[in-house]
């Protein structure tokens, strides 16, 4: 049986790093301030990857942007996926070569699918992770891109539907009414998956609590849990997130974690 995995999603903004609510956000801190506060050598050991997002609305500074993802790739030896705003394969190989395993894409679903199949056919499926964000409307879950501002006219199981058509290695499903409350996921948004739907989902928004952690990696149509809740898991809060799941036998990956540190210093 394939391990599941905790993620932890970081949100950056025009160069900070943010939270948020509802797709409201708030300045936390740069980078300075997330390197005081999470020392990504340590945490690496109680998550499982890493998924950092540019959220910047506007005109984003690409370059800075990967010199911070170079920095946390630096820091961590856990697989680190980066995305918002690629629109090329070229954008997405400046990600890849900053250190990044993997590339997020979302807006690109509807506007060039095409250099999706650009970056499958040059890294591989298993790199490219489609982020979808979902807003409930009327009982109708409604999928929408450039950071949650476009309503796309088709419902999710139909965007899912397109999504199980591409070469991508998985789903990163967001609810944006759950996003930054806190409250626990939207469990709804798994009913819309379609039956023959093949691609591992990651459930995203709304984990603020260890318990809400636990209740989405018991959902059997999960494969993945992520919060950005930065401050319900400051300090030690992902490590004892990660050690309450292990004592209570989740399917997690366990490290080593003196045999790693042993690793790192010979590599110095």
């Amino acid at each position: 049986m394939l391990k599941k995995r905790v993620i932890f999603t970081l949100l950056y903004n025009d160069g900070s790093f943010v939270l948020s609510r509802n797709f409201r956000l708030q300045r936390v801190g740069d980078i300075r301030w997330l390197q005081k506060n999470y020392n990504f050598s340590h945490i690496s050991f109680f998550i499982d990857e890493l998924i950092v997002l540019d959220v910047t609305r506007g005109i984003k500074n690409e370059e800075l942007f990967c010199e911070h993802v170079r920095l946390l790739t630096k820091e961590s030896f856990i697989p680190i996926a980066a995305g918002g705003g690629i629109r090329s394969l070229e954008r997405a190989k400046e990600l890849l070569h900053s250190g990044a395993d993997k590339v997020v894409v979302n807006t690109l679903i509807s506007e060039s699918p095409k250099v999706i199949e650009e970056i499958a056919i040059e890294y591989g499926r298993q790199c490219i992770v489609a982020s979808v964000d979902v807003k409930k409307i009327n009982n109708q879950f409604t999928v929408w891109t450039n950071n949650g501002t476009i309503k796309q006219m088709y419902d999710l199981s139909t965007w899912l539907d397109n999504i199980n058509n591409l070469p991508i290695g998985e789903l990163y499903l967001n609810s944006m009414d759950k996003d930054g409350t806190g409250q626990g996921y939207h469990f709804d948004l798994l009913d819309a998956i379609p039956n023959q739907f093949s691609i591992p989902v990651i459930l995203a928004g709304g984990a603020g609590k260890h318990g809400h952690l636990s209740s989405g990696l018991d959902d059997k149509r999960v494969d993945a849990v992520a919060t950005a809740h930065l401050f319900n898991f400051v300090g030690d809060g992902l490590e004892r997130a990660r050690n309450k799941l292990l004592h209570d036998n989740y399917n997690l990956a366990k490290w080593d974690v003196n045999k790693i540190n042993e690793f790192k210093e010979r590599l110095l």
